[in-house]
């Protein structure tokens, strides 16, 4: 039970930044005996992994943060971001299987794939959706702000995934909730802009 709810907020954390979970991941494996990862995964904690993580985690942290191509960003992560949360679901879940002698998940990996493509996917989508209205409804400022809480909700959520899986269900209850409120928001942003263009006659 834990180690689903590790691989979820791990692959929740991906649909927000699919680098910060990973790296992670990488660090907490390759330091601490948390996270043991099983042999088809040690990849993860290589050098190499991590630093080309890390580089694509500095390109996502610049390119997020502007208006318009923070879209053309996220149109990449419908594909980058759902894999990363498949492979943190399978490696996590297949970790702890691996602690307590059990082979099951790491023998049947597509069922954490599949887990953790749907959760980082859903995640990734209420990202998509909502920052073009954010943007529309602020001009592009919010873009910066809204980014960075991102990161750090992703960077939260991976923390709290990984040490208090416990706490998990509830920090995905108020992703989903935040999403929501922020794209309701950034609608009748939207909207009351458009009426006031309207009425002045543009």
């Amino acid at each position: 039970m834990l180690a689903a709810l590790t691989g979820a907020g791990l692959s929740a954390a991906a649909g927000l930044n699919a680098y910060i979970p990973f790296i992670l991941v990488a660090l907490v494996a390759k330091f601490t005996d948390v996270i043991n990862l099983p042999h088809q995964y040690a990849w993860i904690e290589s050098w190499w992994a991590i630093g080309i993580a890390a580089v694509l985690l500095a390109s996502e942290f610049i390119l997020d943060k502007v208006a318009v191509v923070d879209s053309i960003n996220d149109a990449v992560g419908t594909f980058v971001r759902p894999a990363t949360g498949g492979l943190i679901f399978a490696a996590s879940t297949a970790a702890e299987d691996f602690e307590r002698g059990s082979s099951f998940m790491a023998d049947n990996p597509w069922i954490g794939v599949l887990l953790g493509i749907i959760t980082a996917g859903i995640v990734h989508t209420g990202k998509a959706v909502t920052r073009p209205v954010v943007n529309a409804g602020t001009a592009g400022v919010g873009a910066p702000l809204v980014s960075s809480a991102e990161d750090g909700v992703s960077l939260t959520l991976s923390l709290v995934a990984i040490f208090l899986p416990v706490l998990v269900i509830f920090l995905l209850l108020i992703l989903l909730w935040g999403l929501f409120a922020l794209w309701r928001r950034g609608y009748r942003r939207r909207r009351r802009r458009d009426e006031i263009m309207s009425s002045a006659g543009y």
